[in-house]
């Protein structure tokens, strides 16, 4: 009876080591490290709470942090998430270039790296890059306010400020320049005209996308360049800037009285955005569908994990200065108040609650 006992004993140990085995094979188990820039924006709350619940739906555990803008807090848990052994990492960096010697830890540990929405630069250990066609997302911010002022048959001249992202974003760039592609001949031939003369990342950005920095510059551009002309129109880049803008804006009388509103721009589709479009506030924002970025994110990850290669769309696009990094490349859409609800809400994004 004791070997009998023993004899089964074992069988069972074996065939719980077995099933583990392949059970860990199949489902591909382990831990993805997710950081996130900060929780102050709801779409990078929306991002990671959309990349969690796909990773936990193939069996992964997910370690989600987010550092709230602050590089140092980044950096230390991403440090954090290499110690536990994750078994990739996505990240969404606050700063592109500060990841260098971070990632270079996670290369001796043999952890695949991939750059989310943000490209990460200065570095050979990023395996992928996941994000929008952020050229197109600038040309897209900027077609909305050549229709809005109709552009190609008016004849002008029209007052215009230029706001550009994060100077430390590789996106801001791409954003601007898209933007700058549409808008230059128009600046060209005078039919634009920046009232402050200030153009270029270098005098335009906003560092960490600040919608209250933004909200500075724009009441300081217009006490000093437009006590008599007029803004037609406002290039943003981000609804969190494009807020800003126009709480300056209405706080000189913009939007009442007689004065109408300028066309302003924005990115992102964030609910408060949404509202002031429908308020007829803020003009347009692109909707940037972080849904469809998480599952594409999700799926670089288990291809990886898988040995394989990844799918991607775009191989020359994205050099961050090592190296040209594969990249997937979404597609993105312009909202204006007149299809907020096929855009927004018909494809489950918002619900017409929300809205209200």
């Amino acid at each position: 009876m004791k070997k009998l006992v023993a004899a089964l004993s074992v069988l069972v140990l074996l065939g719980v080591a077995f099933t583990g085995c392949s059970g860990k094979k199949a489902s591909k188990v382990g831990t993805i490290g997710i950081a996130m820039p900060t929780k102050s924006s709801a779409r990078w709350i929306a991002d990671g709470s959309n990349m969690k619940a796909e990773f936990e739906k193939l069996g992964f555990q997910v370690d989600l942090q987010y550092a709230e803008d602050v590089v140092e807090n980044q950096i230390s848990q991403i440090e954090n998430m290499i110690t536990k052994g994750v078994n990739v990492l996505v990240i969404a960096s606050i700063d592109g270039e500060s990841m260098t010697k971070v990632l270079e830890k996670a290369h001796d540990a043999k952890i695949p790296v991939i750059s989310y929405d943000r490209l990460i630069k200065n570095t050979p250990y990023v395996d992928y890059y996941v994000t929008f066609d952020n050229f197109k997302v600038g040309v897209q911010q900027a077609t909305t306010i050549e229709t809005a002022l109709d552009l190609k048959n008016a004849a002008g001249p029209f007052y215009i400020e230029l706001f550009g992202g994060s100077p430390d974003d590789n996106n801001a760039y791409f954003f601007y320049n898209g933007a700058m592609s549409v808008l230059q001949p128009y600046l060209d031939s005078g039919k634009l005209i920046v009232g402050s003369g200030q153009m270029g990342m270098d005098k335009v950005s906003t560092l960490r996308w600040d919608g209250a920095t933004a909200q500075a510059r724009m009441d300081n551009l217009l006490s000093a360049f437009y006590t008599k002309n007029k803004i037609a129109a406002v290039l943003s880049p981000y609804d969190g800037i494009s807020l800003g803008i126009i709480s300056s804006l209405k706080g000189v009388g913009y939007g009442q009285g007689g004065t109408p509103m300028p066309f302003v721009s924005g990115q992102d589709a964030e609910l408060p955005s949404i509202k002031s479009i429908l308020a007829g506030e803020q003009y347009s924002t692109i909707f940037k569908d972080t849904r469809s970025l998480a599952k594409k994110a999700v799926e670089m990850a288990t291809a990886l994990l898988a040995g394989k290669e990844a799918d991607v769309n775009d191989t020359k696009t994205y050099d961050n200065g090592v190296k040209v990094v594969p990249s997937y490349l979404l597609e993105s859409t312009i909202v204006t108040k007149d299809n907020v609800t096929s855009a927004l809400v018909d494809t489950g994004y918002y619900t017409a609650d929300q809205l209200k």
